[in-house]
């Protein structure tokens, strides 16, 4: 009799969460980005949230928490009911940065989280400030070395602090690190003059290029940018050593259910698709990529090798 009633307990409770996940979402659903608005992340998670809530019939709330290189968002994710409603847009900074330059990471981007798609892949240009007499990356090298220590190259995530880094390191050069939360302050002190150089994403940089207020110098793509195709690549203009690649994805805390998270990529899939998320995309220079849970496990370990390795090469140890 007692086993009977446990089987009974047992599939009552099973078929009660089927419900429960059947009918998710039934709610808003929460996308935590660990960025500032006005940056690559905080504009790119705009650009899928809202067609995604309309394929799941919820509305799907950014909302930016910048701040400790990603750690203060994927904190919150982490601590969160791991039941599809709050998910976070990580990127390489919290969950490759993170664990490649602390001794001891306050999670474990495998573990403690569950993986849902990857979004895609950001694109990154190099800027500099009209005050540098550089037309050219050669120039602004040979301006680098004239000029030791008083290039500040202004840094507003964890790609542009490896990409200067490798680049430092690369060609020899004393230049100095700026750090900023996000690419929309930097931008700021870049129009500015506080910092001289940067690697960033586009976002508010790019009308200001077109406007004379800043230079790009390069492209960081393997292909040249529909954005600027007057710009060289990264390898055409001499940098096609710097292989750091950044990329977007969607996690929830861990233990959430594997149906939601199955859920969840399906409608990212089709909503990456879509024609004018595409073309919302293209303005920011990001290339949208969808993945199965697993296919961003696999992405997320290979990534965090990279980084660790390059990490190490460039002399950052961590702390």
């Amino acid at each position: 009799m007692r086993l009977q009633l446990r089987v009974v307990a047992t599939l009552a409770l099973a078929a009660l969460c089927a419900g429960a996940q059947a009918q998710y979402p039934a709610k808003p659903i929460r996308l935590v980005v660990p960025f500032p608005a006005g940056g690559a992340a905080e504009l790119g998670a705009r650009v899928f949230a809202q067609p995604l809530g309309q394929a799941l019939g919820q509305p799907v709330v950014v909302e930016a928490r910048p701040g400790g290189d990603g750690v203060i968002a994927a904190e919150a994710v982490m601590k969160a009911a791991p039941d599809g409603y709050t998910l976070l847009y990580a990127t390489n900074t919290a969950f490759n940065w993170v664990p490649a330059t602390r001794k001891q990471p306050p999670y474990d981007p495998v573990a403690d989280f569950t993986p849902v798609s990857l979004i895609g892949y950001f694109g990154f240009f190099l800027f500099t400030h009209p005050s540098v007499p550089a037309q050219s990356v050669a120039e602004l090298l040979a301006y680098a070395r004239a000029n030791p220590g008083k290039l500040n190259a202004g840094t507003g995530n964890s790609t542009s602090q490896l990409l200067s880094a490798q680049l430092a390191a690369l060609e020899k050069l004393d230049i100095v690190q700026v750090p900023y939360k996000g690419d929309a302050p930097l931008t700021i002190d870049l129009l500015g003059g506080r910092v001289q150089m940067a690697f960033a994403t586009p976002g508010s940089a790019l009308p200001q290029v077109k406007e004379g207020k800043l230079r790009v110098l390069a492209a960081m793509f393997p292909n040249r940018s529909p954005l600027m195709p007057e710009v060289p690549t990264a390898a055409e203009a001499g940098l096609g050593k710097l292989s750091i690649t950044p990329w977007g994805g969607v996690f929830g805390p861990a233990r959430m259910p594997k149906e939601v998270a199955d859920r969840l990529a399906r409608e990212i899939a089709r909503v990456l698709q879509r024609p004018e998320v595409r073309e919302g995309f293209g303005k920011i220079a990001f290339d949208p990529k969808s993945s199965t849970p697993d296919e961003l496990t696999a992405l997320l370990r290979f990534q965090m090798e990279i980084w660790r390795r390059t990490a190490e090469s460039v002399g950052i140890t961590p702390k």
